[in-house]
């Protein structure tokens, strides 16, 4: 029961990218980027979360490649993207800016979808003229603005400064994670994904999260636990899309309904009910269908009647189910 848990299948990887590249930012860091998809098409460019890698968008990228032109990279310090001593929303802002400019010709737009760490990071962009050049459309996926660690309902324990304090450190911790164990498995669905989460979906976010080397996982911790992106939400001022599940502990819906409400065009909130953090991966169909519908309503390329772009519908599903773990004590980092 305590050994090492398989490798997973090839089934859950991403298909092979029809090219790379690397993004060069402001500071000089170095963006590994995947081009899936036939050039030409309606662009969708993802931003992964904290911890994670373009891995976590397979699902996204094997359906919307087929007839889009998917753009993923890995953020600083991620996946195949070097570490680098520079880590602060402004080095997010200047990433995304980048991969834009390396992959869109002058004018084009997108769809840019962001999941936690990688929804802030559009936030932390929404006032560039980079993005604003290239943004069509936003897609904010379990994420925050501001008091992420405040919020956090990892520790089963009422609100306050003791439990603010206790997940401070959770978050902050510097241990390394080590295999991926059955103990691990149980520790990060806990954490991360909701309580009906199926097991190769549990094990393949555990081999992407194990992966992120520690010293990366916890400088980018730090600027989580100061994050304040508030007045960049009010910057957004694209077509922007909401969508969390109702199970997340480490971004609850109390931020989703927050932005909703601050967003200058927010186009939808959608709470999917049992869902945790890890929405594309534990609900991607309902995740590639919010990014296709923003494709389809808001770049004209689809040649779509534009009245569809004034689509504000809210469609929100509720679920009180707040399912608790006796393991919460032991909770080693989310994603």
């Amino acid at each position: 029961m305590s050994g090492a848990v398989r490798a997973p299948s090839a089934a859950g990887a991403p298909p092979a990218p029809a090219r790379h590249l690397t993004a060069v930012s402001t500071d000089g860091a170095r963006l590994h980027v995947e081009v899936h998809g036939p050039e030409g098409a309606p662009a969708v460019v993802l931003a992964h979360g904290w911890t994670c890698s373009t891995a976590f968008w397979a699902a996204q990228i094997r359906e919307l490649a087929a007839d889009h032109r998917v753009i993923a990279y890995d953020q600083r310090g991620h996946g195949r993207s070097p570490a680098n001593p520079a880590c602060s929303t402004r080095a997010l802002a200047d990433d995304l800016e980048a991969v834009l400019a390396a992959t869109l010709a002058p004018g084009e737009k997108a769809v840019v979808a962001g999941h936690s760490m990688g929804g802030m990071t559009v936030m932390a962009a929404a006032g560039r003229p980079g993005f604003r050049e290239h943004a069509a459309a936003v897609l904010l996926c379990s994420t925050g603005s501001s008091r992420l660690v405040d919020e956090s309902t990892l520790l089963p324990i009422r609100a306050g400064r003791l439990r603010t304090r206790l997940t401070r450190r959770v978050l902050g911790s510097r241990a390394p994670l080590g295999p991926v164990t059955p103990l691990a498995l149980r520790i990060l669905k806990y954490g991360t994904l909701g309580p009906g989460s199926a097991a190769h979906v549990v094990e393949a976010c555990a081999r992407i999260v194990h992966a992120c080397p520690r010293r990366v996982r916890h400088a980018w911790s730090q600027v989580l636990d100061t994050l304040d992106l508030d007045d960049g939400v009010r910057q957004l001022r694209v077509p922007a899309a909401v969508l969390a599940g109702t199970c997340d502990r480490l971004t609850p819906p109390v931020h989703a309904r927050a932005l909703a409400a601050a967003l200058p065009d927010c186009v939808g909130l959608t709470e999917l009910p049992g869902i945790g953090h890890m929405t594309p991966m534990e609900a991607p169909e309902q995740v590639t269908g919010k990014i296709r519908d923003l494709v389809t309503a808001h770049i004209p390329a689809l040649g779509h009647d534009d009245d569809t772009a004034d689509d504000t519908d809210t469609d929100i599903d509720i679920d009180t189910d707040t399912d608790t773990d006796n393991d919460a004590a032991r909770i080693g980092e989310g994603a």
